[in-house]
């Protein structure tokens, strides 16, 4: 039994996965999962359509999430919950009612690719608008709030209204233009992404040349992501932090390569190249490093690859017990050298870069990294 799979075992005994498993529909776990659009689904009789719970290692009790299916023509069952929620179309199209308790509905539609969040404790509803069954993936703040209540009529029919969080207004639900820089950080606040694969990104190239990256805030959560994209033939530069972060590869294909931080940054150099985890992906697959772990993506696919991640990390509302790892949520742009928690290319084992070009060969294609020279 591996290390998470002991920890995965004796997350059995909390409310949150004693939740799942009384659900009565599958629990995926793992590293990664090549092609969420992919999973098995079983009929999930809370929400009248089909799901699975997804638990990959890297969230660590901290996030939950979930993939559903929406029936041709139908709709999920009602539903309203104290733990925040983002959610991703992967495919189909539709329409999404929110409404308070006496309040009047508003409704706005959604295609593939579309990210929104109902906010908190708000009565929301999917509806299929095609012929074609609707797939879209969850991600949720349930882990944590299932654990601290285990109450689930509380959880999910507690009367209060988040009136400073969404107060019925006009044009909530539409897309904001409102983008700026907070800090370090490209920030886009806006509670609706109709296209998260075209979506506009903005240039951040500390990760790496060509790297673009921006951070959406969504619905006032303490739940929010970035988009990151970063030309072919390239790769960006290792770095870990803190657990939490999943991505969903939107566009291209390549490998992850994940490794604990503890080996150190040149796994290979030192003898422990066999504790270097290889995750392929491509469009549709997901990548959550666990905490502590260096990982860097690598896009071996002629197009510019695309990443959706879902994280905690806002920098509106944010959380004492990130603001206390500092050191290593903003380390990320840091380099290892100075305190941070990023390896400069020069620093980066030579191995991987090899293996990267070795990997280009097979298709003819020629690496577009920078050269460089190693530091000894």
């Amino acid at each position: 039994m591996s290390e998470f799979d002991a920890l995965f075992k004796s997350y059995e005994a909390t409310a949150y996965f004693k939740w799942m498993k009384d659900e009565g529909i599958p629990v995926v776990k793992g590293y990664g999962i090549e092609d969420i659009r992919q999973l098995e689904l079983s009929p999930w009789k809370r929400t009248g359509g089909k799901g699975t719970f997804v638990s990959l290692y890297g969230m660590e009790g901290t996030t939950g999430m979930y993939v559903a299916e929406i029936p041709p023509g139908g709709a999920l069952e009602p539903e309203k919950h104290m733990y925040e929620e983002v959610i991703c179309i992967l495919d189909g199209n539709g329409a999404t009612e929110v409404w308070q308790d006496d309040g009047r509905k508003h409704s706005f539609e959604w295609g593939k690719w579309s990210l929104f969040a109902p906010p908190i404790n708000t009565w929301h509803r999917l509806i299929n608008g095609s012929r074609d069954p609707v797939r879209f993936y969850a991600m949720t703040t349930a882990p944590l709030v299932v654990d601290l209540y285990r109450d689930l009529d509380f959880i999910f029919n507690c009367p209060f209204r988040f009136t400073s969080r969404f107060a019925e207004e006009k044009g909530y639900f539409n897309e904001s233009s409102k983008r700026y820089t907070k800090g370090l950080d490209p920030l886009w606040e806006t509670n609706f992404i109709s296209d998260v694969l075209r979506a506009d990104i903005d240039s951040k190239e500390i990760k790496g040349p060509g790297w673009r990256t921006t951070q959406y805030e969504l619905a006032g959560n303490a739940l929010i992501g970035h988009l990151a994209e970063w030309p072919p033939a390239m790769y960006n530069k290792a770095h870990y932090h803190g657990p939490d972060a999943v991505l969903l590869m939107l566009r291209s294909q390549g490998y992850s390569l994940i490794w604990p931080k503890d080996v150190g940054p040149r796994p290979y150099e030192t003898g422990h190249g066999d504790e270097v985890m290889r995750i392929p992906w491509r469009e549709g697959s997901l990548v959550a490093p666990p905490g502590g772990w260096f990982h860097q993506h690598f896009n071996t696919g002629a197009e510019a690859g695309r990443q959706l991640a879902v994280r905690y990390g806002s920098r509106l509302y944010p959380l004492a017990w990130k603001l206390a790892s500092q050191k290593t949520e903003r380390g990320i742009f840091v380099s290892i050298k100075k305190g941070g928690t990023l390896i400069d290319y020069e620093d980066e084992d030579p191995q991987i870069r090899r293996q990267f070009e070795a990997e280009l060969a097979k298709t003819g294609a020629q690496c577009q990294m920078p050269p460089v020279v190693y530091n000894e």
